[in-house]
């Protein structure tokens, strides 16, 4: 509040519009994007979206003011942690060399999860928080459709009452389609990324997400919104992507993969792509290298 500015020991010529004052509250995310000499988020999709008073949150202005000292570098994924190829917490280890292991693994996970054994069922796993954020609006919204559907759903994870209820609800419906899990569990999430077919990641906005850097490694295929971080990482090369946010698009793009799923050629191309894309630090850091160069010149 305005009456707590002097507790900042800063002198009163800040507290105005051009620095940190906001709506007569101080706001010192706002003095960052000010006086910074370049601003950085998670994702150049991201980066770009933050200028845009869908999420900008009132700060879009001094964005758009600053634009061209406004950059987006993609997080990286540790992959001493997440690598098939050595991961501790799956059954069975494998590489882009023996691919063909990923199957005992999905068999693993439907044993885990009193899931029925079908090897050519397209089993789709979701690790997140359960929140509207997290596309859990809209998939809500198509979760009956999707428990008819010749599919199998395994959910790690915490978030909103409204959705635990509505889960639970449906894996009484549907106990051989759905397996849901709330709670905190990272050996389960390490198997559900080594042994889902798809990840289904249909958030509403994220700036740049792991889950999908994290399913490429495994061959894991993502299903996501084309928003953030999503939208830069995830392509009809290595995944399925949908550009409106609607119940009726996830349901789409949830049955045409399916049907690549189907093809076993294309699946085989598509899973191969994927364990290769690389989103480890390295090229990261090397991006904040270079920024960090671009700021000692300013």
């Amino acid at each position: 509040m305005k009456d707590e500015f002097p507790k900042l020991g800063l002198d009163w010529s800040l507290f105005n519009i051009e620095a940190l004052e906001f709506y007569d509250k101080i706001n010192i995310l706002k003095g960052g994007m000010i006086f910074s000499d370049l601003i950085n988020t998670v994702s150049p999709t991201y980066a770009k979206e933050i200028q845009t008073k869908e999420f900008g949150f009132g700060l879009e202005g001094v964005l758009n003011k600053r634009k061209a000292s406004v950059f987006g570098i993609l997080n990286g994924i540790d992959y001493e942690i997440w690598n098939p190829a050595t991961d501790k917490f799956i059954i069975k280890n494998f590489s882009v060399k023996n691919i063909k292991d990923k199957s005992i693994n999905k068999e693993d996970l439907q044993k885990i999860c009193k899931l029925p054994l079908k090897k050519d069922v397209p089993l789709f796993g979701i690790v997140s928080r359960l929140a509207e954020q997290k596309g859990f609006d809209i998939l809500a919204e198509g979760i009956e459709k999707l428990c008819k559907m010749d599919l199998q759903l395994v959910i790690l994870g915490t978030g909103d009452l409204k959705y635990h209820v509505l889960l639970e609800e449906m894996v009484k419906k549907y106990p051989r389609v759905i397996s849901l899990n709330l709670k905190f569990d990272d050996g389960l999430a390490h198997k559900i990324y080594a042994g889902s077919d798809i990840f289904l990641m249909p958030s509403k906005y994220e700036p740049c997400g792991l889950g999908q850097l994290i399913s490429l490694r495994y061959a894991t295929i993502p299903l996501v919104f084309k928003t953030g971080g999503l939208a830069d990482t995830v392509n009809k090369d290595n995944g399925f992507i949908f550009d409106k946010y609607s119940k009726d698009e996830l349901i789409k793009t949830i049955k045409d993969s399916i049907k690549v799923y189907e093809n076993k050629k294309k699946w085989s191309g598509l899973i191969t792509r994927a364990i290769e894309c690389n989103f480890s630090w390295e090229a990261s850091a090397k991006k904040y290298l270079a920024l960090y160069e671009k700021a000692k010149e300013r």
